[in-house]
């Protein structure tokens, strides 16, 4: 447990960091969300085509994270309709609900990954995050349509979302490249290597620096039950699937990781756009990952 703390320390440290930056206005007005948008379109994929691109998985790993991802997210779902039966929160909530239920923040999951399992564990993390993301993206559009009341579902720009997020893009890319073993020249490598260096921790800083804390005032049922879902009840489940499917080692590792991760920074644009609860998102968002720097040492050092 104190090797493991040791580990996560750095990750929440840099969080940290990055709201307080953030609140000094350090270095400058603007600079954190130009710093996202260079994170989320330079760096990461470029992380995730270095490591990729050198990972020596077997052939079956990949069918056992689709098969496992899959378990979770429908078990998930699964779950948080039937608090939806029992809370009966109007349309808007419950799609914030479910979202803060059932999403992840990759960029806290690769860094921690790569910290806690090294460099097999953080491309094991990069193949289940390409996985993962269309998956929710499917799952949450829905929802949306369901409970949001927001119509006919439009599936061509959800698709292009997807066909386009860098992070499964980089991901591809890095699977393609390893499956060929085609190698990275030394020019190549240099160029990759410093960006792959740079991009967890300013990844971090900059989930950090979106935090919205003075979303938390008044926190709600809907935000205790979401994150308590999250944080607790979908670890659990998940490491009973990787038993049930008599799964083991470091993939089982990497999924309760996944499931024990707060949720995503990008749900609060996505309830903004699509009619949910934008305010309780925010609040969801904020919450969870500082709840997280509690949960996560303690539920992986149980599961683990």
């Amino acid at each position: 447990m104190p090797v493991m703390v040791q580990a996560l320390v750095p990750v929440f440290a840099l969080i940290v960091m990055g709201h307080l930056f953030r609140r000094w206005n350090f270095p400058g007005e603007g600079f954190w969300v130009q710093a996202e948008r260079f994170t989320y379109y330079v760096l990461f994929p470029a992380m995730l085509v270095y490591k990729l691109g050198q990972a020596r998985l077997p052939a079956s790993a990949y069918g056992e994270i689709l098969l496992l991802i899959v378990a979770m997210l429908l078990v998930m779902t699964l779950v948080l309709a039937l608090l939806q039966w029992i809370w009966r929160w109007p349309g808007p909530v419950f799609s914030s609900v479910y979202q803060g239920g059932i999403r992840f923040n990759s960029y806290v999951g690769l860094a921690a990954a790569g910290m806690l399992l090294g460099d097999d564990g953080l491309s094991l993390i990069a193949i289940a995050v390409a996985v993962k993301v269309p998956l929710l993206n499917l799952l949450c559009i829905l929802m949306f349509s369901l409970a949001a009341g927001q119509g006919p579902l439009r599936f061509r720009p959800v698709l292009k979302a997807i066909v386009t997020n860098p992070l499964i893009v980089g991901s591809v890319i890095g699977v393609i490249w390893s499956y060929f073993q085609i190698g990275f020249h030394p020019l190549i490598a240099g160029i990759l290597m410093p960006l792959s260096d740079l991009a967890l921790p300013m990844g971090l800083m900059t989930v950090g620096a979106g935090l919205q804390l003075k979303a938390l005032r008044g926190a709600s049922t809907p935000f205790l039950v979401s994150s308590v879902a999250k944080l607790v009840a979908f670890p659990l489940i998940t490491a009973g699937l990787a038993l049930l499917l008599g799964l083991d080692g470091m993939l089982v590792q990497v999924a309760v990781l996944l499931a024990a991760l707060p949720t995503a920074t990008s749900s609060y644009i996505l309830a903004r756009q699509l009619g949910g609860d934008a305010p309780l998102m925010a609040g969801i968002i904020s919450g969870q990952t500082l709840l997280a720097m509690i949960t996560i040492p303690l539920l992986l050092g149980f599961l683990w």
